[in-house]
């Protein structure tokens, strides 16, 4: 049976707009999640290390972490990543960490220079596509 079913985990800033930080759609014999471009934005709302695109790196994959164990899933399922910067020169800051993280899975893998993020001082947005087969026995 097919089902999605909006992944928000409770650690995390709820979306306060028309969103879900990850939306989980099982077909079956596998299940898809795609997650919500993620910024270092606190629970609170304020975000974490303005203008450091390394440690906004991490503190986004950290969060796209809690998004794929809510799934049941890790970064080893993840098959596609879209990194947008507002400042390429730090795109060797950010693949430093990107590569931390997908030591496994190593996926399809963009990054993309914006004018602006969402919220200001933001400099590091990550969206992420993963998949977990399921094995009938």
């Amino acid at each position: 049976m097919n089902a999605i079913k909006k992944v928000n985990p409770a650690s995390m800033k709820h979306p306060t707009k028309a969103y879900s930080n990850g939306i989980l759609v099982s077909l079956g014999s596998a299940n898809l999640l795609f997650v919500t471009g993620q910024v270092a934005q606190d629970s609170g709302g304020k975000v974490v290390a303005p203008g450091d695109a390394a440690e906004q790196a991490r503190f986004v994959f950290g969060h796209i972490g809690e998004i794929l164990k809510d799934a049941d899933m890790s970064f080893d399922d993840v098959v596609k990543a879209q990194i947008f910067v507002t400042n390429m020169d730090d795109s060797s800051k950010v693949s430093t960490v990107r590569d931390e993280f997908f030591v496994s899975s190593r996926p399809a893998s963009t990054m993309v220079e914006v004018n602006r993020l969402v919220k200001a001082g933001c400099c590091v947005e990550v969206e992420v596509i993963a998949v977990k087969l399921l094995y009938d026995n």
